[in-house]
């Protein structure tokens, strides 16, 4: 089609807001209609790097990682029956703890009343070279542990699920800051232009604790949000060209637009519609590479299997963890995975019977974790991608009352376990040491401003540069900066 399209007579005062409005995709078809006229052999005018938002940028020094795989256990998993061994605890099973100094906030609380330990019910074992104890429920994982950096007694600012799920993911307790996935992707862009720098997988059977806003960009601009990938269905909402429009009836309408875009650019300063026209001209191209990217069809049956797609207690997780390595290739900067859903049988939050609890949920990520390393590992992608294993918190080791038959655990805020794997991290190595009933830190505890410090520096990311102003005062992911964990990276 020609772009020597014009208005004359007694129309040519037809205003190009009124233009956008008459025709049948208003303004998200003015964005598109650069890609169009493009696919359709037409000049071609993409937004300048400058004016793209999730241009790749330079990390601020050489790190391995280019991407990473959050993986976020909702509810708080029980340290001291995964990655903690404590025989102590169990000598003490059914007794109070000994007297304990300095202890404050909840715990103190908790601990003034009448109490009694409860003892792992699993077995702990020492794997690979490092001899990391390892609890019988993660077999799978446990083959993997020369890999993983484990961080210990890392202290969160609650003890509520709620705030201390944005503290982890978001690195403040209050709603409204850019979540980890948010930074990592407007510190470095992405290296996919045909999908989003930063995609979220949640369980499929619903949403965790505080819904979008884990993944939420806050005061970072918009493009840095989560895009949410669905199970079902369309992947990604509205994305799905609208019934009866067909592909070269929008080439036709967009061609015009693009033609009165291109007008409307001459008299103005473009930067800020150029960037706007760039997130249209993505979700055009998601139309195409979307459906592509969550089409397993093509996998053989020896990866899915790997996965754990040929199980029903695995395949729920073992497609996200899959879905995940297929967005490392693609080139996706920031991937978010969520096991379990709010507060309840589907969540690690197991106040009664941690024994049955905590068999249901190993047994449902247990495998496909390990498949996403042996996944990643065997394609040449571990040493480039940086995974991280976290939940909201730990658990107690004791519980308030007498024994019960199945006894479960509370909230603590002072004892949470993440790993990490992948990149520069040093495999095998650890940070942070507990006290011999894997209540709290000995000496100085680890805070998660520390964490994610060390995150984007295993990304390449300086925190202290990484800065956005808002409301008149320079904002970082740690909020006061965080103290980088040396020891967990080679």
């Amino acid at each position: 089609m020609s772009t020597d399209f014009k208005v004359t007579g007694p129309s040519r005062d037809f205003s190009r807001r009124a233009m956008l409005a008459s025709t049948y995709n208003g303004i998200g078809a003015l964005a598109l209609s650069g890609l169009l006229a493009r696919d359709a052999g037409g000049a071609e005018r993409e937004p300048s790097d400058l004016t793209n938002p999730l241009r790749p940028k330079p990390a601020h020094h050489a790190r391995r990682a280019k991407n990473c795989i959050f993986l976020f256990m909702q509810g708080g998993v029980s340290q001291v029956d995964s990655f903690q061994y404590k025989p102590k605890l169990g000598e003490r099973h059914g007794k109070p703890l000994p007297e304990m100094p300095n202890i404050s906030g909840e715990l103190q609380g908790r601990l003034s009343f009448p109490h009694v330990c409860v003892g792992s019910p699993f077995e702990f074992k020492q794997h690979g070279e490092s001899g990391t104890h390892v609890s019988a429920l993660f077999p799978h994982i446990a083959q993997h542990v020369d890999e993983l950096a484990f961080v210990h007694g890392i202290k969160t600012d609650n003890q509520n699920h709620g705030p201390s799920t944005l503290h982890v993911t978001t690195g403040s307790q209050f709603p409204g800051s850019p979540s980890v996935g948010s930074w990592v992707t407007y510190g470095l862009g992405s290296e996919n232009s045909d999908m989003p720098g930063y995609v979220v997988i949640q369980d499929p059977r619903g949403a965790p604790v505080n819904g979008a806003a884990v993944w939420a960009n806050g005061y970072l601009p918009a493009t840095y949000q989560g895009t949410l990938l669905r199970p079902t269905g369309t992947p990604i909402l509205n994305l799905q060209r609208p019934v009866g429009l067909t592909e070269s009836r929008q080439r036709r309408e967009f061609d015009v637009l693009r033609w009165l875009n291109d007008k409307h650019l001459e008299r103005r300063d473009g930067s800020e519609l150029e960037a706007r026209i760039s997130a249209y001209e993505l979700a055009f191209r998601m139309q195409t590479a979307a459906p592509e990217l969550v089409d397993l069809s093509g996998e053989s049956a020896q990866v899915k299997s790997l996965y754990g797609l040929d199980e029903a207690h695995t395949a729920g997780f073992g497609r996200q963890c899959l879905l995940a390595r297929r967005l490392v290739e693609s080139g996706v900067r920031h991937t978010l995975l969520i096991h379990g859903v709010q507060i309840g049988k589907h969540s690690w939050d197991d106040h009664g019977d941690v024994k049955s609890g905590m068999i249901r949920h190993s047994r449902e990520v247990d495998l496909p974790i390990a498949g996403l390393l042996t996944d990643l590992k065997q394609r040449g992608l571990l040493d480039e991608t940086l995974v991280v294993w976290a939940s909201e918190m730990g658990r107690t080791p004791f519980v308030n009352g007498g024994m019960s038959a199945a006894p479960g655990r509370d909230h603590n805020s002072y004892n949470l376990v993440m790993w990490m794997a992948g990149g520069d991290v040093r495999g095998g190595a650890t940070a942070g040491e507990t006290d011999e009933f894997g209540l709290r830190s000995v000496g100085e505890s680890i805070s998660i401003r520390d964490v994610h410090a060390t995150i984007l520096d295993l990304l390449g990311l300086d925190d202290e540069q990484l800065r956005y102003l808002h409301a008149g005062r320079n904002r970082q992911l740690t909020d006061i900066g965080g103290t980088v964990l040396r020891e967990i990276i080679a």
